[in-house]
């Protein structure tokens, strides 16, 4: 399981970074104020992350980051028995912390997880909001400030790895995506330090690249990409190959493909 917990808590004026664009901040700012779990639909690196990070400092709450994966189980979530000094001790996983502390609790691309672990989530979803652990016989009331918030990329689904509308309608859902252009500039530029004209030019690739998917490519570049090449273009870097490093190798295996990038960047970077 790859989990990582932030319990330090943290408010507005530490806050990651984050550029709304548009209700998402007060949208879930409603959904921690009523105890209702919140569902983050989008493309990969286009900001879900983040933007959960953002809100745990700003409302002040723990977060404890979960990214699910095919073996990821409910065990894992919810904790098991391990071998501690010769004894057998109960040790809790992240989403028991989580319950217990009133953290939030984000399981990324939930999807990818086995599933047991949606089963897991009904009681926490609904106004019950327990947790029963069956190995210990303990049922959990969530304390005051616990949250669900999961994501999942629209993209990728298929008939093997879906939401059970049981389950998406347990949740509020928010939809991402990539962002406009000028928005897309403002963060970038605040991320990577680069000069507003060159990240100009990174974003406008981005936005051609990203009207190749569905034809050369399964999903376009993120803008996690973007700001990496940016980062490395501002620390000396030659462009063309930043551009590579971060926007066309990860994008591709397929050598047509990558030629035909290295042509789109061309035409913008000359």
């Amino acid at each position: 399981m790859n989990a990582h917990a932030n319990p330090k808590q943290r408010g507005a004026a530490d806050a990651p970074f984050y550029l709304p664009g548009a209700d998402e901040i007060e949208v879930f700012q409603a959904a921690a104020a009523n105890d209702l779990p919140v569902l983050l639909k989008g493309p990969t690196g286009c900001g879900k992350t983040r933007f959960v990070a953002h809100m745990a400092a700003r409302l002040g709450r723990p977060l404890y980051t979960v990214a699910c994966h095919d073996d990821l189980s409910a065990a894992d979530l919810i904790g098991r028995y391990l071998l501690k000094g010769g004894e057998t001790v109960w040790t809790d996983g992240p989403l028991t912390r989580a319950v217990r502390e009133g953290a939030i609790c984000y399981l990324d691309e939930v999807v990818e997880a086995r599933k047991d672990v949606t089963v897991v989530l009904h009681p926490l979803t609904d106004d019950r909001r327990i947790l029963p652990i069956d190995r210990t016989g303990e049922e959990l009331e969530a304390a005051p400030g616990f949250m669900l918030v999961a994501s999942y990329n629209p993209g990728y689904q298929n008939i093997l790895k879906t939401l059970k509308p049981s389950t998406r309608q347990r949740f509020l859902a928010l939809e991402f995506d990539f962002p406009e252009p000028a928005r897309e500039i403002e963060i970038v530029t605040r991320e990577s330090g680069l000069d507003r004209d060159r990240v100009t030019a990174l974003v406008r690739l981005a936005g051609k690249i990203r009207g190749l998917k569905g034809q050369d490519l399964e999903e376009g570049v993120s803008t996690r990409l973007v700001v990496y090449a940016a980062a490395l273009i501002q620390q000396g870097m030659g462009v063309d190959r930043a551009i590579e490093a971060a926007m066309i190798e990860p994008l591709s295996d397929d050598a047509e493909t990558k030629r035909g990038l290295r042509d789109l960047s061309a035409a913008i970077f000359g």
